[in-house]
């Protein structure tokens, strides 16, 4: 079991919990489903592997259920989302958000944390990663996508935002990573909370104003058509 999203769905009463499970076909995004994290309902994997990266929308999307993941195909690794009337058959299959040749997310790109519902769209915490003669560099990027066609990317920031700099994040099993899969925004205080691994060694926090944010990212460009 490796890098749980978990997301509460009001309408089921429920937490879900997307992770990555491993068998003979190599890595796969599976799902648990439960009400107070000590017992819990498996639904099994949702999509063929290769995949990871995976968190589900904390709410339907126009009737559906909403799956961002990052599958591996023909070796290139992007951001992909897809649909479920029941979170078990998946289907309208989208690439999202593409790797980026000669950019900091140049060799793959795959989600943080969850979703985060904003008025002005979904808030997307993604890590990219380009790969160097001396190692793969992780950094952390951010983009806004549609409420209502969350697969539209409406803004998508050029340069990465956060990065290995301490010497827990430089130093460690896998070293100069930076990798987050939760978040918690306070609505009275505004604080967003990010939960990142740090060095595949330690879980470490960073904290910003979620409005300064959004802020950023609406002065990102708009993505071109890939």
């Amino acid at each position: 079991m490796e890098d749980p999203r978990i997301v509460g769905l009001e309408e089921l009463g429920e937490y879900a919990v997307t992770y990555v499970s491993f068998g003979k076909g190599g890595p796969a995004v599976s799902l648990s489903m439960t009400r107070d994290f000590v017992t819990f309902r498996k639904l099994g994997t949702l999509l063929p592997p290769e995949d990871k990266d995976a968190s589900l929308f904390p709410r339907r999307i126009n009737g559906r259920f909403g799956l961002i993941h990052r599958p591996v195909i023909r070796g290139e690794a992007h951001i992909w989302i897809s649909f479920s009337p029941d979170l078990k058959y998946w289907g309208d299959h989208k690439m999202v958000m593409p790797a980026r040749a000669g950019s900091w997310d140049a060799s793959r790109v795959g989600l943080g944390p969850p979703p985060i519902e904003t008025p002005q769209g979904w808030v997307v915490i993604y890590h990219g990663v380009r790969v160097t003669a001396s190692g793969s560099l992780y950094r952390v990027g951010l983009a806004l996508l549609d409420l209502d066609e969350p697969w539209r990317v409406i803004r998508r920031s050029e340069e990465w935002v956060f990065g290995p700099q301490d010497s827990y994040e430089r130093e460690g099993d896998v070293p100069g990573v930076v990798f987050p899969t939760g978040v918690i925004v306070d609505e009275e205080t505004r604080e967003m909370r990010l939960y990142y691994g740090a060095a595949d060694s330690s879980v470490a926090l960073a904290v910003a104003n979620i409005d300064e944010v959004i802020d950023h990212i609406s002065k990102c460009p708009t993505p071109r058509e890939e």
